[in-house]
C-alpha cells in the first residue's frame, strides 16, 4: 500500500433474512451450562435417579420404618416433593410463602393415605422437576440474575440445590429399599 493512502474498508457481510445467527463463545458456554444442568437434574450419571429408585416400589413397604432410619419411604417421597415444589415456587412466584421449617417439609404420617396419594406424589414430583428443567432450558431465563424477591439466590443456584437435595434423599430412599430387601 502506498504511503499516505488509507486502506478501504470492506462492506460488512450481511446475513440473509431468517438465516441463523452465528453463535459466539458466550452462546456456546450458556448452552453448555444449560445442558449440564438439565443432565444434572434429569439423568442418571454418577448414581441412580428418581425413576429408578421409585420403579416398581412395593406398596407394602411404603410405610415401613427400617430400624435405625428416622423416615419411611412415604416420608422421603413426600419430603422430596414438598422441598422441590417449594424451591420451584420460590423461583417463579415472588409472593410464594415457604412452609414452616422443618415440619412443613415432611408429611404428618408414616404412611400414604392410599395408593392414589403415593401416585399423586410421584406424578407431582416429576411434573415439578420437568418445570424446573423447562425453566433452565429457556434461553430467556437469566441463570445468573439474582431473584428480586430473594437474598442473592439465582436460578442457577436453585437448580443446583434441587439436584443436590434430590440426589441426597434419593440415595436414602434406595438405601431403605436395599435394607428392606426390595432392590
Amino acid at each position: 500500500m502506498a504511503k499516505g493512502r488509507s486502506k478501504a474498508k470492506k462492506p460488512a457481510k450481511r446475513r440473509p433474512s431468517g438465516a441463523p445467527r452465528r453463535r459466539g463463545p458466550t452462546d456456546r458456554r450458556d448452552r453448555a451450562l444449560r445442558d449440564h444442568l438439565v443432565r444434572l437434574l434429569s439423568k442418571e450419571q454418577a448414581h441412580a435417579g428418581f425413576a429408578t429408585a421409585i420403579a416398581d416400589f412395593p406398596s407394602a413397604l411404603r410405610a415401613v420404618k427400617i430400624p435405625g432410619s428416622p423416615h419411611t419411604p412415604w416420608q422421603l417421597l413426600e419430603h422430596l416433593r414438598i422441598a422441590q415444589w417449594d424451591i420451584l415456587e420460590f423461583c417463579c412466584n415472588p409472593r410464594h410463602v415457604s412452609p414452616p421449617y422443618p415440619d412443613g417439609y415432611w408429611p404428618p404420617t408414616d404412611a400414604p393415605p392410599d395408593d392414589a396419594a403415593w401416585e399423586r406424589s410421584v406424578s407431582t414430583f416429576r411434573a415439578d422437576l420437568q418445570a424446573m428443567i423447562d425453566l433452565v432450558k429457556n434461553p430467556k431465563t437469566d441463570l445468573f440474575a439474582r431473584l428480586p424477591h430473594g437474598e442473592g439466590q439465582t436460578i442457577l443456584r436453585e437448580a443446583m440445590l434441587i439436584a443436590d437435595h434430590n440426589a441426597y434423599h434419593i440415595g436414602q430412599f434406595i438405601l431403605l429399599r436395599r435394607m428392606a430387601g426390595s432392590w
